[in-house]
């Protein structure tokens, strides 16, 4: 059975890389959730049979722009906590709150695909036609704003993976009960 002295000096050798990996990933959230928060907000179109198209008409879109705007100041205020040394291990807070994040930007993301969906498609069954037609340049800025949500959510994907690492590694592996009546025995 290994001594949790023993792997740590191995384990340790690669919290720096970690470390570079999980602050890079975490500045890059900020500029995506911001670009993703300006395309959606500045996002306006004007037709003359159906009028004005804001993203504060669709909800999805309000919702989004406010998961971004949350994504991007927990990324920022991790980043400066991931340098801080405290007296407190930051690996549960930090796995935590990943996990919270990256669910919140699949729903987000999830919401503003369906308005898409329906934007592009329509709904026959409901009589809503397809939009995108009479307001293109709405449903671009849409979806490039989505491109940009979803590789935000990729890095909250590596770091949910990275900040699981970082936790689950300050543990030993369990011990089977034929692993612990042999070590008895012996």
């Amino acid at each position: 059975m290994s001594n949790l002295a023993e792997t740590a000096p191995i384990s340790s050798a690669h919290i720096p890389t970690l470390k570079l990996i999980d602050c890079s990933l975490r500045l890059c959230v900020i500029p995506l959730s911001v670009a993703t928060i300006w395309l959606t907000v500045t996002n306006q179109q004007d037709n003359s049979i159906y009028g004005k198209l804001e993203f504060s008409n669709l909800t999805g879109l309000k919702y989004m722009v406010c998961i971004s705007g949350i994504s991007a100041g927990y990324a920022l205020v991790a980043v400066v906590a991931s340098w801080v040394r405290c007296l407190v291990n930051k690996a549960w807070l930090f796995f935590v709150s990943d996990q919270i994040m990256a669910y919140l930007m699949v729903t987000s993301g999830a919401a503003v695909l369906e308005i898409l969906y329906l934007a592009y498609k329509g709904d026959r069954g409901v009589s809503w036609s397809e939009a995108c037609s009479s307001y293109g340049r709405f449903c671009s800025r849409v979806n490039l704003a989505l491109a940009l949500h979803a590789l935000a959510l990729c890095c909250f994907l590596v770091l949910a993976v990275i900040s699981a690492y970082r936790v689950f590694s300050m543990f030993e592996p369990p011990v089977s009960s034929k692993e612990v009546e042999e070590e008895r025995a012996s």
